[in-house]
């Protein structure tokens, strides 16, 4: 990012303003820290970020942008100074000082903090860049780009992983689906190399999806980043040739079984290597799959199998945000009855004959259960479990 002008103003409320020009394609995290200095010497005698004013950015894509910044909480006395003003972003995993400018600024007269506690920021685009209140990350949880290349991507690298330098290696992802996750990832870590996998190809949408979310078509331009069109149930790659495999959401609609994919997945995956893994799971409060047609969430285990497909093919579904795909009752009916009951505690088991040790694990309950009498032979844990998420040590 390069800092195109930078001044202060000393009107009633100090204000410094600033016009910024983003070179790269995407800017993670950007963060900005405003200092005063003595005109000779490097004491700091004033320093505020931006980030620590509540309303953090989590990217910016290609662009120019103005901000500003009201400093309601300076007290400056009389004389010469310095104005700074730094720049830093995560760029490959590392927060960093990308670049600065300095001014040189009078005052004439002493001044003291007036109003309001703490600086006002406000950071917006220039005419002719996206508008930063149209960005996913803006939008929140209802935005599915947002649950994807920031929310999911994050849970993957950072909560789950804590940036493990293995993450800057050779990464695979099974089930990739639209690719958002691992373009989110890979832009982030900058890894070695990352390649998606799914048979149903919807990562062909992905230029189409980072056009419509404001970010450049060069985001896609890099090598490293691959997408094919293969099965989990054969993975194309020698024996210990991946660092890292991830496997968000995808186990559960493997057709037939995942203990194959698993199989693949440990073959593949180096001595040491790390496995993130968040199944599907049957029996909690999103298992289903079908929450676009029903609200009860536990509708698939109190109807029989005939009158469930008959309100499927019949419902008017209230269409979620996919990024585009639309699908089609028929084509969820089927999908539904593609699902592996996926279990907490068998599948625990499962990966541990496999040597798959685990490290980290996260689980999100629902808030209360209604034991209705249709539910009575359902095991607690497996109904109150709505997600689990997973990472753990290839042991082979």
């Amino acid at each position: 990012m390069q800092i195109q002008k930078l001044e202060l103003s000393l009107a009633e409320t100090p204000r410094v303003s600033a016009t910024l020009r983003q070179v790269s394609a995407v800017l993670f995290e950007p963060d900005l820290q405003i200092q005063l200095l003595p005109a000779q010497g490097n004491e700091v005698l004033y320093a505020r970020d931006f980030s620590s004013a509540g309303y953090p950015a989590a990217w910016l894509p290609r662009g120019e942008y103005h901000l500003q910044c009201h400093l309601h909480d300076l007290n400056l006395p009389a004389g010469e100074y310095r104005l700074r003003l730094i720049v830093f972003a995560v760029v490959g995993g590392q927060r960093k000082a990308l670049t600065e400018s300095r001014v040189t600024i009078s005052n004439p007269s002493s001044r003291q903090a007036n109003g309001l506690n703490r600086p006002a920021w406000s950071l917006r685009s220039a005419p002719g860049t996206f508008a930063i209140e149209d960005l996913g990350w803006n939008r929140g949880h209802e935005d599915w780009f947002y649950r994807h290349f920031d929310h999911a991507a994050l849970v993957v690298s950072d909560y789950l992983l804590k940036r493990h330098p293995l993450l800057k290696g050779r990464i695979l992802d099974v089930g990739c689906g639209d690719g958002i996750i691992d373009l989110g990832m890979f832009l982030r870590l900058q890894p070695e190399e990352l390649v998606g996998i799914d048979p149903f190809k919807g990562y062909e949408r992905l230029p189409d999806v980072i056009a419509a979310n404001h970010l450049p078509p060069d985001v896609l331009d890099d090598s490293r980043l691959r997408f094919r069109d293969e099965d989990a149930n054969d993975i194309p790659y020698p024996d210990d040739y991946f660092d890292v495999v991830v496997s968000w959401g995808s186990l559960e609609h493997i057709a037939g079984g995942y203990g194959q994919a698993l199989l693949e997945i440990r073959r593949v995956l180096k001595p040491g290597g790390l496995f993130f893994v968040h199944p599907g799971l049957y029996f909690g409060a999103l298992g289903n799959h079908l929450g676009e047609f029903f609200d009860d969430p536990f509708i698939h285990l109190k109807l029989p199998e005939a009158g469930l497909k008959e309100a499927v093919l019949k419902a008017k579904p209230q269409r979620m945000d996919r990024a585009g795909h639309v699908a089609t009752p028929e084509e969820y009916w089927q999908w539904y009855t593609e699902l592996n009951p996926i279990r907490v505690g068998e599948f625990e088991q499962e990966l541990r004959s496999l040597g798959f040790e685990p490290w980290r694990v996260a689980l999100r309950t629902s808030d209360i259960i209604e034991y209705t009498p249709e539910l009575q032979g359902y095991a607690l844990q497996d109904l109150a479990t709505v997600e689990l998420y997973l990472s753990a040590w290839n042991r082979k």
